[in-house]
């Protein structure tokens, strides 16, 4: 998979070979966070009072004011009101907020580890607050600007007093003059008090001074984010997604090589063809017993994920007649005689049987003897008769640098690599027809055995 595309195929693969590892780890996320909630992020509880602002405020006014009721000054008010000895002020700051609405209100937060607290928090805040901003207003306005507001509003009152005297003193007739003196006077009183009116709207002392808590803050009846359940589940989501990246990192960075020209490159030799080898096989499971080679078992990553489907396979004949096409080449490749070594991997199951194979449909020409090596450590037999060898392996098992170690093992021993056989598992297919010839070769080795041992 290292140069294929992502497809849903492959998650697919992912999620009915390894689900058992999956939920596994799903469980682990889930538990990691039920410990984050207890921990790290303990149950909180939030409640809100509303506070409303009267008059004309700008934005950059109530961002002020949102500061103000955040502040160390309206806080500690609080902390000595509510008398909390388990909570420091400066913890209690930090279970305070406040945000600007529309309407000129300010929300004011409070988070508590109960609900009764949280309400507590948020009603105190807000009180203190507007408790706060009332002095700092009051005491913001200077005496003399009161005063000389009082007098001007003395000054009002004298001067509608005079013109409602005026309006009684007129002619009472209802000539042109006399209806037109007493329109002017009513007109005069009119934007005086009309004056007057915006005078005292543009009063500080009376325009933004009378802040009101519209309400107390409502019980919470939930958990604020991040809640237990919302913990839970977040760490089950992300260690089964991490689960899952990581499957699809390990699937890009594999260099097993799994074409025939990619084998044969690494081998430094030319690729004769591929067999079919029929049965049910695992997908490369650990082998032993111990306590961990269990553990895998039962998680089911003991068996590769990555491997595609099995095919099915033809009848037999279709696959008898692909040895046959290997050994032919080989016998227009060689002069006779043509005595050749087959090397298998040790441990590949899959090469092993077509290695036997091979050597049954021989039929003597090219004479064949079977080798495994290891792979950490290969060794091959030294020269005797033999032609070449002959490299017998399974693809997507192998890496470069272990084919490498092979074709270099053959060297030691003073073998000329001069072929590679590519053997694929298939789903067992019909069985021979009854037209087929008998197969009378006999499926020995000529050396049974393993080699061991440190490279020559």
């Amino acid at each position: 998979m290292n140069e294929d595309t992502i497809r849903l195929v492959t998650i697919g693969r992912i999620l009915r070979r390894r689900w058992r590892l999956l939920a596994v780890l799903a469980v682990v996320g889930a538990l990691f966070g039920y410990g984050t909630s207890v921990l790290v992020f303990p149950p909180r509880y939030s409640a809100s009072a509303p506070v409303l602002l009267p008059g004309v405020w700008e934005e950059r006014e109530l961002l002020t004011q949102v500061d103000i009721a955040t502040s160390l000054t309206v806080v500690d008010r609080t902390a000595d009101a509510l008398h909390w000895s388990d909570v420091s002020r400066s913890e209690l700051r930090d279970h305070v907020s406040a945000k600007a609405g529309d309407g000129n209100i300010i929300t004011i937060s409070g988070t508590a580890d109960t609900p009764e607290r949280a309400q507590q928090l948020a009603d105190g805040v807000a009180q203190q607050f507007v408790q706060f901003a009332a002095e700092v207003a009051g005491s913001g306005t200077d005496a003399s600007v009161v005063t000389r507001t009082e007098a001007l509003r003395k000054q009002v009152a004298e001067t509608n007093r005079r013109i409602s005297d005026l309006a009684k003193a007129a002619d009472p007739g209802q000539t042109v003059e006399s209806v037109q003196s007493r329109t002017a006077l009513e007109n005069l009183r009119t934007s005086l008090e009309a004056a007057m009116k915006k005078l005292q709207e543009a009063d500080p002392s009376t325009n933004k001074s009378g802040m009101v808590v519209m309400g107390q803050a409502a019980r919470p009846t939930g958990e604020a984010p991040p809640t237990r359940t919302q913990l839970i589940v977040g760490g089950a989501l992300v260690f089964f997604l991490l689960a899952l990246v990581g499957h699809l990192v390990a699937a890009r960075m594999n260099r097993r090589l799994r074409t025939e020209p990619e084998i044969a490159a690494a081998l430094g030799s030319t690729p004769l063809g591929a067999v079919d080898v029929p049965g049910e096989w695992p997908a490369h499971g650990t082998e032993g017993g111990g306590r961990r080679a269990r553990i895998r078992r039962l998680l089911g990553a003991d068996t590769r994920w990555d491997v595609p489907a099995l095919q099915k396979s033809g009848d037999e004949a279709g696959r008898r007649l692909r040895y046959r096409r290997v050994c032919a080449r080989l016998q227009e490749q060689l002069p006779a005689p043509r005595r050749l070594l087959l090397v298998v991997p040790d441990g590949d199951e899959i090469a092993r049987r077509a290695a036997g194979q091979l050597l049954a449909e021989a039929k003597n020409d090219p004479v064949l003897r079977v080798v495994e090596v290891s792979v950490d450590r290969p060794i091959v037999p030294d020269r005797g008769t033999e032609n070449g060898a002959v490299v017998v392996l399974s693809a997507n098992t192998w890496t470069t640098e272990e084919l490498a170690g092979i074709a270099e093992a053959c060297a030691d021993g003073r073998h000329e690599v001069v072929g590679v056989v590519v053997a694929g598992p298939v789903q067992a297919g019909p069985a021979r027809s009854a037209a087929d010839p008998p197969d009378d070769a006999t499926l020995t080795f000529a050396v049974p055995g393993r080699a061991t041992g440190g490279r020559a």
